[in-house]
């Protein structure tokens, strides 16, 4: 089993008081996840159930706590120490909140949970466990990830390294795979295209019917789906909700709601553009990326260069704040992360695009710029998307 760059991070937390929950996207490996560490766990008072089974899920259901608790001692927990219970899918059971607050005030029980809806997660947990838990978000597979799936032999050089041509060669291949089936652990275990094609469908399938269709509880999931398509085709563009709300036939406001689910869910990730000012960077029209290049490819005709700038946005999501940057002439700048470090876009970068991006930069106070390229070049300032 390969682990996932977050567990070791998770492990930190494991003698902290707190309910620790990880989230993310439907099939992005937050059971295996779950799974991994409750194995771990040295002690044997500790107790992994499944909300998607009924027998499971009866067992933490109903008002009267103590008598839950005596189901859980049906299951050998131990009360008088320390107890761990983990808990997969908690969004199918909704006094779930509360459960966990009362055996964590009561009992100090750890909770290690699975979810799989942000908006359900954010709105359910706001007040019954605030300042009690720490939430973690899991995404498809980073490259480097990826390469511990396909290649668990292969040891990647420590990071920064140089890369020549020959290592080059050696990466590109793989990133290009990546670029085309995405990050999905189910998807990436595949042998063949023609399976991973199948995989991919099967997630979006997954997610339309159990986030939009049983989750969203919206009156028109067709539009929904049509709404997806579009913004599919949209991909590393600016996007004006007005516009969408004409070509749709839907209200602005409706429109905003989905685009809130959809991006809450993980679906979609909306980036705004750079400003000193916040209230400015959310009038202005976002920029709309993806949760994984693979369902792109499946689902939308969109050139090399648009699928290369999500995946290098997902590389860069998991490390703070991403923004872009455009002038009134319309010259942009990709990324901007943390409003300290800038980021550029290109299949092949030369010594003019470093120029400009410099010039663009160092206005904004920004001294350190990457050019982020996918073929192989040898300027300076140049790093490879599988690098980052």
């Amino acid at each position: 089993m390969i682990k996932r760059g977050i567990h070791n991070e998770i492990n930190r937390y494991l003698d902290s008081p707190d309910a620790l929950i990880v989230t993310g996207m439907r099939r992005v490996g937050k059971t295996t996840l779950l799974q991994q560490i409750y194995d771990e766990l040295s002690t044997k008072n500790k107790l992994f159930l499944d909300l998607e089974a009924p027998n499971d899920r009866k067992i933490l259901e109903g008002d009267n706590y103590e008598e839950i608790k005596i189901r859980l001692m049906a299951r050998n927990l131990d009360f008088s120490q320390r107890c761990f219970i983990f808990l997969d899918e908690i969004q199918l059971l909704k006094n779930l909140p509360s459960v966990a607050k009362y055996f964590l005030d009561h009992y100090g029980v750890k909770f290690l949970m699975t979810g799989s809806a942000s908006f359900y997660l954010k709105n359910l947990f706001t007040e019954s466990l605030a300042g009690r838990k720490f939430i973690f978000e899991l995404f498809p597979l980073s490259f480097s990830e990826f390469l511990a799936f396909k290649m668990p032999n292969l040891k990647i050089p420590p990071q920064p390294v140089v890369f020549d041509s020959g290592l080059f060669e050696l990466f590109a291949p793989h990133y290009e795979e990546y670029l085309v089936f995405g990050g999905f652990p189910g998807v990436v275990t595949r042998p063949t295209a023609e399976e991973k094609n199948k995989a991919i469908e099967d997630i979006f399938t997954s997610y339309f019917q159990n986030e939009v269709e049983k989750l969203g509880d919206f009156h028109h999931n067709e539009i929904v789906r049509d709404l997806i398509l579009l913004l599919m085709e949209r991909s590393g563009s600016r996007i004006s909700v007005a516009k969408i709300s004409s070509e749709l036939g839907i209200s602005s406001p409706t429109v905003s709601s989905y685009l809130a689910f959809l991006e809450q869910t993980y679906f979609i990730y909306l980036v705004r553009p750079y400003s000193q000012n916040r209230g400015v960077e959310i009038r202005k029209s976002p920029k709309i990326y993806f949760c994984d290049t693979g369902i792109l490819n499946r689902f939308a005709r969109l050139d090399e260069g648009k699928i290369f700038e999500n995946a290098v946005y997902s590389a860069l999501r998991s490390r703070g704040r991403v923004n872009y940057y455009q002038k009134k002439s319309g010259v942009e700048i990709d990324f901007i992360l943390n409003k300290e470090e800038a980021f550029e876009t290109k299949r092949t970068a030369g010594v003019h695009d470093i120029k400009r991006l410099r010039s663009l930069a160092g206005p904004l106070g920004i001294s350190k710029i990457s050019l982020v390229a996918k073929n192989f070049t040898s300027q300076k300032d140049a790093v490879f998307g599988f690098s980052l």
